[in-house]
């Protein structure tokens, strides 16, 4: 399939199981009567009061740009009166976040493998001037539920939606992402005339990569404004005793990650060389109690 605009979506699916629901939008199942392949639909209601056209027509002319094997793929689009269908890869595998909640957390070579797929799908999209801007475990799919399966540890990049493709020296402005994940630069106020590069991304994943290895977030408050406090001074640890089994050399990664100045942080080539030092080592034990990993949007 090609990512054109058609019209007629029941005529050639059939749905299954509900994936997911957002706030004007949910995902399915969608299986197609001809060939039989399955894939994933997201269906927007454009009927919404939050529905806004040009942001969806934006993330589709971004989205068929995007052809990696480490990011969910736009096979299709149906526009219809009331509904958008995206045909999208089937990653049947759940998120990230779905296997730390399931685990606690991540030992360091499940979390390596993690990284290598998100680092090389922030490389390969920043070579296209895309950055991604929402990257959370939420967003991030396992391509495979079978433990049998050579996908069931692929991670695919998802929900292209916040995406935005960037211009040497023209900085991007908007606020957006997740709070627990968003860079300094992003909600710093005195970032807001400068504005923000793709190394926002990196930023993120670094979060990622410390939610992944321990289970909670580095930066957490009870409200936005000290949390954004919080991660604009960049001030955060690896209390014990949940981190004393974790290598050295992953906590440096995520230091070098997770720097206040963008411009000092490693580039995703830097981090895909760095994270091959992650040792194949058991995760410590954690609390009981901890701040979710989950970071709202």
């Amino acid at each position: 399939m090609t990512a054109h605009w058609r019209i007629g979506f029941h005529k050639n699916f059939e749905f299954g199981k509900t994936l997911g629901r957002g706030t004007f939008a949910k995902v399915k199942v969608a299986r197609h009567k001809t060939t039989g392949t399955c894939f994933a639909v997201k269906i927007i209601d454009k009927q919404s009061a939050s529905f806004k056209r040009e942001s969806l027509k934006s993330e589709i002319v971004l989205m068929r740009q995007v052809i990696h094997p480490n990011c969910l793929r736009l096979h299709g689009v149906y526009d219809e009166k009331s509904k958008c269908f995206l045909i999208l890869d089937l990653a049947s595998g759940g998120t990230v976040l779905d296997r730390i909640i399931e685990n606690d957390c991540f030992k360091e070579n499940d979390a390596k493998k993690v990284s290598k797929d998100v680092l090389t799908a922030i490389e390969y999209l920043h070579s296209l001037g895309i950055s991604h801007r929402d990257l959370k475990p939420e967003n991030l799919l396992y391509a495979s539920n079978d433990p049998q399966s050579p996908d069931y540890t692929t991670v695919k990049v998802a929900d292209f939606g916040l995406s935005k493709i960037f211009v040497e020296k023209q900085p991007m402005r908007t606020v957006c992402g997740s709070p627990n994940y968003v860079a300094p630069e992003v909600v710093d106020p005195y970032c807001i005339s400068i504005g923000y590069g793709p190394e926002v991304d990196i930023w993120s994943m670094g979060i990622v990569i410390y939610v992944m290895l321990c289970g909670f977030l580095p930066f957490y408050a009870d409200s936005n404004a000290e949390l954004f406090r919080l991660i604009c001074a960049g001030d955060f640890s690896f209390p014990s005793p949940y981190w004393d089994g974790i290598s050295e050399s992953a906590k440096q990664l995520i230091r070098k990650m997770l720097v206040v100045n963008p411009k000092r942080r490693l580039s995703p080539s830097q981090c895909l060389a760095h994270s091959c030092v992650l040792a194949d080592q058991k995760a410590p034990h954690l609390r009981q109690h901890r701040p979710q990993a989950r970071g709202s949007t």
